[in-house]
């Protein structure tokens, strides 16, 4: 990962790394097949390192960790899943520009 403030969320670690997060949790599902995760990958790297401490931001790869992604209805990627305190509060599906994905994060970390 090119950010030590991005996560790797897996099938086995989304329990204690998500749902029992002290933290707001932004997951981005991917894969390295997709051309737009690949355009949002470098956004939410970045705003990671912008927002640590904030919230916790990783990625899911959908392809190594199907369970995951097919509990919550993933079904286009990128797919990006605001969770707090154990539940999902909302969910974006596409590419998000830096800034508005920045205000979107911020809301959600504040609310």
């Amino acid at each position: 990962m090119a950010s030590e403030q991005m996560h790797e969320f897996t099938d086995a670690n989304w329990q204690q790394e998500v749902l029992e997060s002290d933290k707001p949790v932004v997951v981005d599902f991917t894969a390295p097949w997709c051309g737009p995760c690949k355009l949002l990958g470098p956004i939410v790297e970045e705003l990671a390192g912008e927002l640590a401490g904030t919230v916790k931001m990783g990625k899911l790869n959908v392809d190594d960790n199907p369970q995951i992604a097919s509990k919550y209805g993933i079904i286009s990627i990128p797919t990006l899943l605001f969770v707090k305190n154990g539940t999902v509060t909302d969910q974006h599906v596409g590419v998000l520009q830096k800034d508005p994905l920045k205000s979107k994060i911020a809301a959600f970390a504040a609310s």
